[in-house]
């Protein structure tokens, strides 16, 4: 397999918090056995959350290092932590002929997109504005309003720059049909933008 044909097995998820890219990105990794590259980042890990499943959690002098030693496809130093992916795992998989996800935000997608270019980017939107909220409110995570606020002024803008760099875009009003949509845009069934 050539380098770019591996290249266009690298494929970025995103999209604005609460719109479901996370499950998708699971549904998708399960039915074609991707595999989901694992951010590394510097907060705080919680009480639900485990070592090497939802983030490796490091210490800051160690991801600093990481970033003076180019081990990171892409960071952005975000609310005072440090959140990346890591080259060697994605690296990896790739060289064994396998699809790469990687759910990361728009930010971390341009970066790796400046770098690899045949990257295939999907960005999930919300059916209406108005649902992301109401996803926001309804996930329990015990947000205050200012951090909601944000959160949603963020989706704006991240929806906006989606629009004018993404390759595809995924409506996520009816999950079971949009895996089906990503995964068919991975498997080159689907092409450019809706």
């Amino acid at each position: 397999m050539t380098k770019a044909k591996k290249q266009q097995n690298l494929i970025i998820i995103s999209g604005p918090s609460g719109v479901g890219k996370s499950t998708i990105c699971e549904q998708v990794v399960e039915k074609l056995g991707a595999f989901l590259s694992v951010s590394s980042t510097t907060r705080t890990q919680s009480e639900t959350e485990r070592q090497g499943r939802e983030y490796n959690f490091l210490p800051r002098a160690e991801f600093e290092e990481m970033i003076q030693n180019n081990d990171f496809l892409e960071h952005a130093e975000v609310f005072g932590n440090y959140y990346g992916t890591p080259k060697e795992p994605v690296d990896e998989a790739l060289a064994a002929g396998r699809i790469v996800i990687l759910e990361i935000d728009v930010q971390g997608a341009l970066q790796v997109k400046k770098i690899r270019p045949q990257t295939r980017t999907i960005f999930i939107l919300p059916p209406r504005s108005r649902d992301l909220r109401d996803r926001i409110d309804g996930r329990g995570r015990g947000e205050n309003e200012k951090t909601k606020k944000w959160r949603l002024e963020t989706a704006g803008r991240e929806i906006a720059a989606a629009w004018q760099h993404y390759d595809h875009m995924v409506i996520n009003d009816d999950l079971s049909q949009a895996v089906q949509e990503v995964i068919d845009i991975i498997n080159g069934k689907l092409k450019g933008q809706i």
